[in-house]
């Protein structure tokens, strides 16, 4: 804002700030229209119809190429290879499953057996919703491309093997 000085005295100089106000809004309504605001990530999650039980739908799984995943609590998975009963399951903390997933892929594929590496993560009450996404991060991120979620047919050994770790 311009000042019109007519008295004798000579005035102090100062500095007007409203172009440099103007500029600011400029800049901030430039930045804001230009930039593109990020979109949250969302992975699909898909589980079968109950219903669906045809053969033709159903995935035929190798023993030597799955994985089964029991998550439960205190931060806590139980996982073992091949079919339940079969040996006893590995018990690990959840931030650690990512290298016996690594390890199993490798022993699977240098196996022999054609087909997919397949993991089955299994919930059980005692687990949390944060430890399930974490898997299933860590599943996307190694690139598995075929993972199942089942929370409704855990098995009674694998319930009691659980439950002798602590962890169900």
């Amino acid at each position: 804002m311009a000042e019109l000085n007519t008295g004798g005295k000579k005035a102090t100089p100062r500095v007007d700030m409203t172009p440099m106000v103007d500029l600011m809004f400029l800049l901030v309504t430039f930045f804001i229209l230009t930039t593109s605001l990020s979109t949250p990530q969302a992975m699909d999650i898909v589980k079968p119809d109950k219903e669906d039980k045809l053969p033709e739908n159903r995935l035929e799984l190798k023993a030597s190429k799955t994985m089964t995943i029991l998550l439960g609590k205190k931060d806590k998975v139980a996982w073992y290879m091949g079919e339940a009963g079969k040996s006893a399951p590995t018990i690990e903390s959840v931030s650690q499953i990512d290298k016996a997933i690594i390890a199993n892929r490798k022993t699977a594929d240098a196996s022999g057996v054609s087909g997919d590496f397949v993991v089955l993560v299994k919930p059980t009450s005692g687990s949390t919703f944060s430890n399930f996404v974490d898997i299933m991060d860590d599943l996307e991120i190694l690139k598995v491309k075929v993972r199942q979620i089942d929370d409704e047919n855990i098995l009674d050994n694998e319930k009691q093997a659980m439950k002798e770790q602590g962890i169900l």
